[in-house]
């Protein structure tokens, strides 16, 4: 029979303190991993990292339409997401952009007829099969494909003269120009924010909170590439300017984006995959919508080959 002491230690809440000190270590931790894996350049440690995020990620997503009740094939997808990390990978790393495309190609296609064929041998009921088949495909499409443009941006870069890539310098470059965004919208929002940005979605998120996001982004964008203008050799300090307010704004899309989901699902995180922050889906969200907006502005503006 448990003590008095033991029920009040057991009932004791968890506090801001120990919240914030739980997602500080979380924090550190992953961004000492992500530096080391970096500057080592190690692409399969590098691939590796990508792909647990990615795969814990669309795992979660599946998690939360269970949680509701919404009928899906999570098994199909996830084999079918592992095929396209892998693929990617090793496609991107040994043949280069084009031969990437047509294997992501097709890997969509199999799964759109995987999904379809699976679906043959459930009873119909309704809607229902169309309902499972778009949870499912959306799943697919909303978390992997677009985390997989990660992947990509470390390869649509030109490797150096010695054969080492450099990509994952602009993953980086990502990463933080996405995390500064979230930064300065939250301390934006909860010094000064007044004004709610879209109260049916997030009532926390304000007007304050985007243009502080859109500050933070701008000035972490302008700070690393004054860092490290020869690992960013592909971009000037107009590129800088742009990306920094780009990414920003993508980064609070991408944010309000999984609110969307979790008010749908009835979740308040995607799972507690990362102590103190909550969910691999919960950290990712931003990401998901800045790494395809980097990779076709390199593409596309900056035009790297």
């Amino acid at each position: 029979m448990a003590t008095l002491a033991d029920q009040q230690i057991e009932a004791k809440p968890i506090t801001p303190k120990s919240v914030f000190l739980l997602r500080f270590g979380s924090t550190i931790a992953l961004w000492t991993v992500a530096l080391l894996i970096a500057f080592s350049g190690h692409e399969v440690a590098f691939w590796g990292l990508i792909s647990v995020f990615g795969l814990v990620a669309q795992w979660e997503f599946y998690q939360m339409l269970d949680h509701r009740g919404l009928p899906n094939f999570k098994v199909t997808a996830m084999l079918c997401g592992s095929a396209m990390l892998c693929g990617s990978f090793y496609y991107f790393s040994r043949f280069g952009l084009g031969h990437s495309y047509d294997f992501e190609m097709a890997v969509l296609l199999f799964f759109l007829l995987t999904v379809f064929t699976r679906q043959m041998f459930d009873r119909l009921r309704d809607d229902a099969p169309l309902r499972t088949m778009a949870y499912t495909v959306f799943g697919l499409l909303y978390v992997l494909w677009l985390f997989n443009f990660i992947t990509k941006i470390v390869y649509v870069v030109p490797r150096a003269p010695n054969g080492v890539v450099m990509g994952q310098f602009y993953v980086l470059y990502l990463i933080a120009i996405t995390k500064f965004s979230d930064m300065g919208a939250y301390l934006t929002g909860s010094l000064i924010g007044r004004h709610q940005l879209i109260p049916h979605i997030s009532p926390k998120k304000t007007w304050e909170g985007f243009f502080g996001a859109l500050a933070f982004s701008l000035l972490a964008s302008l700070a690393l590439f004054k860092l490290m203008p020869a690992r960013l050799s592909a971009l000037n300090w107009t590129h800088a300017t742009v990306l920094g307010l780009l990414l920003g704004f993508a980064a609070v899309i991408g944010d309000l984006a999984e609110s969307i989901v979790k008010r749908s699902t009835g979740v308040k995180d995607s799972g507690n995959f990362l102590p103190g922050i909550g969910g691999a889906l919960d950290l990712v969200d931003s990401l998901l919508f800045t790494a395809p907006l980097l990779f076709f502005y390199l593409r596309l503006v900056v035009r790297v080959e």
